[in-house]
């Protein structure tokens, strides 16, 4: 059995993580509450409007049975790029969880909060 909490729990989580910063979090999908796999989409962006990219990691479940951030997605993707990669990976699996943060250290919060570390 794994110690891990379920995915509904770790999404709320870094959410209100995120948005207690001064920071911006969003659930664009919501998937499977137990088990749903969880992509996150960093805005790294300079300002509203801004020059930047957007990049996505997913929680992985690793060999050693610890879990692992992993790139996902095109790189240095424009927002049209980024939501088309997550639209066709949600219609493949409809019990992924799609989460948008716009944070100085978004990969930070991501690795402390549904990571565990």
């Amino acid at each position: 059995m794994s110690d891990r909490l379920p995915s509904h729990l770790s999404v709320g989580a870094l959410v209100r993580r995120v948005n207690a910063a001064g920071g911006f979090a969003a659930v664009r999908a919501a998937g499977d509450p137990q088990t749903g796999a969880i992509l996150v989409l960093l805005d790294e962006r300079e300002g509203f409007g801004g020059e930047g990219r957007m990049r996505a990691l997913e929680r992985m479940r690793g060999l050693d049975d610890a879990d692992a951030l992993v790139a996902a997605g095109p790189a240095d993707a424009t927002d049209s790029a980024m939501d088309d990669y997550w639209r066709a990976r949600r219609a493949r699996d409809p019990d992924l969880w799609v989460v948008e943060l716009a944070i100085a250290g978004g990969e930070r919060f991501v690795a402390e909060t549904i990571c565990g570390g």
